[in-house]
């Protein structure tokens, strides 16, 4: 993922604190893993809201996002799973290519989309647990930690659909141009990031 900011916190430190004071951090950590430095995340979920910006189609999939990536999340910090983010990370950057192609050649939300959404959620989630990863858990709220952790990261994502509907969906989401004025513009605009992303992913 973009903007990885553990660096600069020290497991060492961690360990001293209380469990509550590491479990606020964590929620902190995980809420400015989005915003504002997840620049791919917030993409992602800006596409998902783009195709129909009505708030529950976009918190459909959003529940669905959320529970594939606090599985693999989860599966990952406890070592049951292993992912390689040399995979992982062109992997985050092929969805949101995908979303947002989806959104220009697909006229209306397929109810395929939820299950698509979530098998990208598991890969986003591997690439939280990589960044995760880089910090470590504190070993006297490991479980809290990481919940918070995740709480955090599900705060960010609600701000990015709510900022999205105030400033694009309800304004503008019932109007004729729309679709060819907003969607296809953004959409096409995500696309070319997300691809270059891919490429410098796979190459460097």
């Amino acid at each position: 993922m973009q903007g990885l900011i553990f660096a600069h916190v020290i497991v060492g430190e961690l360990e001293k604190m209380s469990a509550a004071r590491a479990a606020l951090l964590y929620l902190k950590l995980g809420y400015t893993h989005i915003i504002p430095l997840g620049l791919d995340h917030i993409l992602f979920v800006l596409s998902l809201f783009l195709l129909n910006p009505r708030l529950k189609p976009v918190l459909w999939q959003a529940t669905a996002f959320t529970i594939a990536h606090s599985v693999t999340l989860g599966l990952a910090l406890y070592h049951v799973i292993t992912p390689p983010a040399h995979i992982i990370e062109p992997l985050i950057a092929v969805s949101i290519v995908y979303v947002a192609l989806e959104n220009i050649f697909s006229p209306k939300l397929k109810p395929s989309r939820i299950g698509i959404v979530f098998l990208f959620g598991l890969v986003h989630g591997m690439g939280f647990a990589g960044a995760l990863g880089q910090l470590g858990l504190p070993q006297q709220s490991y479980l809290l930690s990481l919940v918070l952790f995740n709480l955090g990261v599900e705060l960010g994502q609600l701000t990015i659909i709510l900022t999205a509907f105030f400033l694009l969906g309800k304004g503008f989401g019932t109007k004729p141009y729309y679709r060819s004025r907003i969607v296809i513009p953004l959409s096409a605009v995500i696309a070319a990031v997300a691809g270059w992303w891919t490429i410098q992913r796979l190459i460097f």
